[in-house]
């Protein structure tokens, strides 16, 4: 597969612990990466309506009811 470069904004400690890992760390750490944004980009693109919607769902699920909600948000 071909390779392309992108540049990505980390903290300063980050880019000191990636400049300063050997080669082959290095190597490994670049790895690490192209596999997790893989991940991310296969990941669905859901709205955060329809995550607020399946939080809700499993609120509800797990026995989360208006009246105890309601008694979360005012209790203090």
């Amino acid at each position: 597969m071909p390779e392309a470069l992108i540049t990505i904004p980390v903290d300063v400690e980050t880019a000191s612990a990636y400049r300063t890992a050997s080669p082959d760390d290095q190597k490994k750490i670049q790895l690490l990466l192209r596999l997790r944004l893989r991940e991310l980009a296969e990941l669905p693109k859901n709205s955060l309506v329809e995550i607020m919607d399946d939080i809700g769902a499993k609120a509800e699920e797990r026995g989360l009811t208006p009246e105890i909600l309601e008694a979360l948000l005012h209790d203090e």
